[in-house]
């Protein structure tokens, strides 16, 4: 195995990763922003305010998105399989 290999191996595993988390952190990451955009506005600060919202988020997203991030885990998976096969 070469290291462009294992740099190329790295690299794909670093993008399937963000590409299958990223919709969930990015409905973290907006869920927050309006719910403290909101806090501030309404000078409240509750804790469970930003938790609660946050986790319901990224679990709907999560259940939305679940049948492409298995696909694309699938897919990096068999290509992995692929390359130990080829070897």
């Amino acid at each position: 195995m070469t290291p462009e290999t294992v740099i190329e191996l790295g690299q794909t595993a670093m993008k399937t990763t963000l590409l299958v988390a990223g919709p969930m952190l990015a409905a973290g990451m907006l869920v927050g922003l309006v719910i403290s955009i909101f806090q501030a506005a309404t000078h409240i600060n509750e804790m469970t305010m930003t938790f609660v919202p946050k986790i319901v988020a990224v679990f709907v997203t999560l259940v939305l998105s679940l049948p492409w991030a298995i696909s694309q885990l699938t897919r990096y998976t068999e290509g992995i399989f692929e390359r130990i096969g080829a070897m």
